[in-house]
């Protein structure tokens, strides 16, 4: 799992049928101090997080499976709002 900051929605009128219903957020990846790191991407939201928001995303087939889309082109998915972070020392 991966931790990242929605920054964005993105709307594509065409797309593969196997992507219809979904919604698309994109998602800026976070190191654990919360900085950006590497490039923007694109992630279903499989739990209704919001521009703004820190989630936890997951990539690969982790990313079908929580989409419940097995066979679609999906590599990217946000599973969870993230509330508060604790670091020990």
């Amino acid at each position: 799992m991966n931790l990242g900051k929605v920054i964005g929605t993105v709307v594509a009128t065409r797309k593969d049928d196997k992507l219809i219903g979904t919604k698309l957020m994109l998602t800026q990846p976070l190191n654990i101090d919360l900085e950006p790191i590497g490039e923007a991407i694109i992630a279903v939201d499989t739990v209704g997080a919001g521009v703004g928001e820190l989630v936890i995303y997951v990539k690969g087939t982790a990313s079908r499976i929580a989409a419940r889309k097995t066979d679609s082109p999906i590599d990217a998915a946000i599973v969870g709002i993230v509330d508060e972070i604790s670091k020990g020392l």
